[in-house]
């Protein structure tokens, strides 16, 4: 290590040297002569011999040899009958508690040794200040190294992670930025932003217990959650270290936003004129702010249509925040909904909560199952819809909302109004756009054309070819009645791609058992008291071709009126036999 001041030691050997009178060698722990004067001047080597340096690396001990080759240290010299040294003084050179190497004097001539002799004590206590400089000069370099050392490996790890740093001074003054904070702060790569000031704020908000901070800096503000970290003392000279995250990437990370927000038309499937018409309404409505009531059975596709209205509106750069108001208990679902402070409740987290209103704020809120909201919450709702405000558990501060509201549910309210559970005044402001989608059964239109979409999906997803479908397996997925709607026409295809062979076909045997017994539909008409569709479908044929005849002249004017080609005709009929 000594090798690492070699110019200082050589300075401090030749001022020994000069002050002393005799040689001066400085060797290092592994015996390697680092400087030296006179016979030792400009050799560096080994000492292989150096006995009684040895034994000061090894004891640390400071020695005076007055009769070198007869001293004990020297009986086992291997080369003390070639000694020309009459005095010797080795002085050990420490690095805080550790031996680091070995200072050297010799004498060759007796006015030397008697000159020593004679100041004895002042030139041990000059070898050993030396001794303490060249010590204090070593661990000065390494302390400096290593902080090199560590600047450079923070100042790598610093710019790779995914998180924005900035170092400023006590006058708020930046002296750094990371990479991802000159990304987020909108700083050129070259741009010099040395010495602008930056104003850090801390609001009376947490996400994943984390403080949100408004953050404003060259002409950019930012929503953030991030910490200080104090790089040293309160002296003039004190810097603080700020790491952030940007809100909406957090928001991203904790799965609180919507990772499939980008819900476009073509996403909609269909050609309906039901569809048609949801897709134009929907255009129409995605500029506006007005709350919209999204009404429809189970997998009819509601969430589908509050994303679509989201990405097709102005905020589709925000938030989507979604949230099942049937999913969560009555207990808990205030307080994810609107957030709480510190301390608001026993078992609460100590930093407090961000509620779904506020983490939405800016974007869409979608409150799905609407009619399963408890009823001592909906005057709350009522409120937050109408003034756009929302208070947290425990707080007497309201904060201010910016945020449209998309509810749905497949309960009929209005019923739940006439039982005293859902509140008349909550409905007509939720209603104020309403959207009722259409089951699956009364749009047949669409099954096939779901039907060739899901299938190119899993195909992909399941690394298959299904590229046929038996026209009796088509026509009775057509006329199914489809109780679990959309969602399990999506069910029903992945599992007969599941079931398919290499052979690339679905066959009317694979069908599910409720399907091919009509369960489904049964069970509708059952509770609904009406007929199947293919039934009054069967009749009107007949009736139509009692009119015209059975005649192959007959069945093609019949097809004609009907609105179906001949070979759909012949079709029907045999598969109504």
């Amino acid at each position: 290590m000594l090798n690492l001041i070699q110019n200082h030691v050589v300075k401090y050997a030749e001022v020994i040297s000069n002050v002393v009178g005799v040689d001066v060698a400085i060797v290092d722990k592994n015996m390697l002569r680092i400087a030296g004067t006179g016979l030792y001047k400009n050799k560096k080597q080994l000492f292989s011999k150096g006995s009684v340096f040895k034994d000061t690396l090894k004891t640390g001990k400071t020695r005076v040899i007055e009769n070198p080759r007869e001293h004990d240290l020297c009986l086992k010299c291997k080369s003390k009958n070639e000694c020309k040294e009459i005095l010797e003084i080795s002085e050990p050179i420490f690095c805080k508690d550790e031996i680091v190497g070995v200072i050297g004097l010799v004498c060759f001539n007796e006015k030397q040794k008697i000159k020593i002799l004679e100041n004895i004590n002042y030139f041990l206590k000059f070898t050993e200040q030396i001794s303490e400089l060249i010590g204090i000069k070593l661990y000065e370099y390494r302390d400096k190294e290593s902080q090199i050392e560590k600047k450079l490996l923070l100042e790598g790890v610093l710019e790779n992670i995914d998180k924005g740093v900035i170092i400023f001074s006590k006058s708020k003054e930046v002296e750094n930025l990371n990479k991802y904070a000159k990304k987020k702060l909108n700083i050129p790569k070259n741009k010099e932003f040395s010495g602008i000031k930056i104003k850090i704020v801390k609001k009376r908000e947490f996400l994943n217990e984390e403080n949100v901070y408004e953050m404003k800096f060259n002409n950019e503000v930012k929503n953030v959650v991030g910490k200080y970290i104090p790089l040293s003392d309160n002296s003039l000279n004190s810097k603080n270290m700020f790491i952030f995250e940007d809100l909406e990437a957090k928001n991203e990370m904790l799965n609180t936003s919507n990772i499939y927000s980008s819900i476009g038309m073509n996403d909609i499937i269909g050609e309906s004129n039901f569809i048609i018409e949801l897709k134009n309404k929907i255009k129409k409505i995605s500029k506006s702010d007005s709350t919209v009531l999204i009404t429809g059975e189970s997998g009819t596709g509601k969430e589908l249509v509050a994303r679509g209205i989201h990405t097709n509106s102005n905020r589709k750069d925000k938030q989507f925040v979604a949230i099942n108001c049937a999913a969560i208990p009555d207990s808990l679902i205030e307080s994810e909904l609107f957030g709480y402070v510190k301390g608001a409740f026993t078992g609460a987290n100590s930093n407090g909560k961000i509620g779904k209103f506020e983490l939405a704020n800016g974007g869409t809120i979608f409150l799905d199952e609407i009619g399963d909201l408890p009823f001592y919450l909906q005057g709350k709702l009522l409120r937050v819809i109408q003034e756009r405000t929302i208070t947290r558990i425990g707080d007497n501060e309201s904060i201010d909302l910016d945020i449209r509201i998309v509810a749905a549910t497949n309960v009929d309210l209005e019923k739940k109004i006439e039982e005293k559970k859902f509140r008349r005044d909550l409905f007509y402001r939720l209603n104020v756009i309403p959207i009722k989608l259409e089951p699956l059964r009364e749009r047949k239109e669409d099954v096939r054309v779901l039907v060739d979409f899901l299938i190119k999906k899993y195909n992909q997803k399941n690394n298959k070819y299904v590229h046929t479908l038996s026209d009796k397996t088509l026509d009775k997925l057509i006329n199914y009645c489809w109780p679990g709607n959309v969602r399990e026409l999506e069910n029903t295809v992945e599992l007969l791609i599941n079931l398919s062979d290499d052979r690339g076909e679905i066959t009317f045997d694979m069908l599910p058992q409720n399907i091919v017994n009509d369960e489904g539909q049964s069970v509708y008409l059952q509770e609904s008291g009406l007929k199947k569709l293919e039934v009054i479908e069967k009749e009107y044929i007949f009736k139509v071709l009692e009119k015209f005849g059975e005649t192959t002249e007959g069945k093609k004017k019949a097809a004609k009126v009907l609105g179906i080609g001949l070979t759909t005709l012949y079709r029907k009929l045999e598969l109504s036999k």
